[in-house]
């Protein structure tokens, strides 16, 4: 479990002021992405659904940072909490770009011409001062909120575009592809993993996260930003972890999929006021907010697992655990696979650790993303500067 009492603010300012810092590398005009889509850069905001190595960058001891992570694909871990690639891994491929460069493991400017990855595994919308006010543990919180991502971004824009500032940003904001999260289940996470009331104090926290949400694309359009994906929460009724958590012998608190029918409920009523603000906002027309459905995604693939090539056995258990009746009694995975009760195909399964998807699942969420399946309107395949 992360330790981040010992990651002060004063990182945090020098991290941005080394971003500011970094010299302008990125050329004014690059050509169009092949496959139809018309981005030459991506950035990434969000927690550990979205993380490529920024939390491994300052917590060399996180679970992500050892085997079995990223057995899969990349034959080592690499800070992503999955056995291979992330949907934002899958969308950089479609756009024909490089796999985002964490930012924390950038150097200079260079590494973020085509785009950047803010996300940090187990960070929230909300700020880290806020749950302080709560008296919940931060040692397991990283202060890396939505918002120090977005002055993050901030700075590695200022440094891509320091020679004639004001219209280097407008290109390359109009040019890039904006990942919104997912951002926010951890703010609820962080609550039911320390025991806080449902009712009292996790299910009102919705409307301040959805703000923060707000905030943060409201910031992006101010600054030129044209097409945004902004995904909602998986169902956490499905999710191993909380399946174990919360056990009912009650057969009516399960669905038939034997997903718990009140966390369900609890990520459709997140999605709906998510929903609600996107159309909320006001952007001329050539800004483009798209919602990614990410609770149907995941709700389809359980629904019908082999379909997809994944076993029904497995549907709601996770490849890589420590037992219980959904292989999910700790946290995440554990990094010592000898000790885990570790799946000998991550293919056939859904979960990878009881919280995050294989790379399997995150294939299949990523094609419906990028056919419009699971996107609210469609991505546009064309230019929109």
């Amino acid at each position: 479990m992360a330790h981040y009492s010992s990651v002060s603010s004063a990182m945090i300012r020098s991290l941005i002021l080394l971003a500011c810092a970094w010299g302008a590398a990125v050329a004014s005009h690059q050509p169009a992405a092949s496959g139809g889509y018309c981005y030459t850069s991506m950035f990434s905001f969000g927690d550990s659904i979205t993380d490529t190595g920024n939390q491994v960058s300052f917590f060399p001891t996180a679970p992500a940072a050892s085997p079995p992570y990223g057995e899969t694909f990349f034959g080592h871990p690499t800070g992503r909490y999955s056995d291979g690639r992330l949907v934002v891994d899958f969308l950089a491929e479609a756009l024909r770009l490089p796999y985002l460069t964490a930012f924390l493991r950038g150097k200079t400017a260079e590494d973020f011409r085509r785009g950047a990855n803010f996300a940090v595994s187990a960070s929230t919308a909300l700020g880290q001062e806020f749950f302080r006010a709560r008296g919940l543990d931060l040692t397991i919180i990283p202060p890396f909120s939505l918002d120090v991502q977005l002055e993050w971004f901030k700075g590695v824009l200022h440094s891509l575009a320091s020679t004639n500032h004001q219209q280097e940003s407008k290109d390359i904001m109009a040019r890039s592809l904006f990942l919104m999260g997912e951002i926010g289940i951890n703010d609820y996470n962080h609550h039911f993993f320390q025991n806080r009331s449902f009712t009292a104090e996790i299910k009102p926290l919705v409307p301040m996260v959805i703000a923060k949400i707000a905030n943060a694309t409201k910031v992006l359009i101010d600054l030129g930003a044209k097409t945004m994906l902004v995904p909602g929460i998986p169902p956490m009724g499905c999710i191993p972890r909380f399946l174990n958590l919360f056990p009912s012998k009650n057969p009516n608190d399960y669905d038939k999929l034997g997903c718990l029918k009140w966390l369900n409920n609890f990520s459709q009523y997140h999605n709906h006021a998510l929903n609600q603000m996107l159309h909320g906002i006001h952007r001329d027309t050539k800004v483009t907010l798209i919602y990614l459905d990410y609770y149907e995604a995941m709700l389809k693939i359980i629904r019908s697992p082999q379909h997809n090539g994944f076993t029904k056995k497995s549907a709601l258990t996770a490849c890589c655990g420590v037992g219980g009746p959904y292989n999910a009694g700790s946290l995440v995975c554990n990094g010592n696979a000898t000790a885990s009760n570790l799946c000998p195909d991550p293919s056939r399964y859904i979960s990878w650790d009881g919280l995050h998807l294989t790379e399997a699942a995150y294939h299949v969420i990523a094609r419906g993303v990028l056919d419009g399946t699971y996107s609210r309107p469609t991505i546009p395949s064309g230019c929109t500067y």
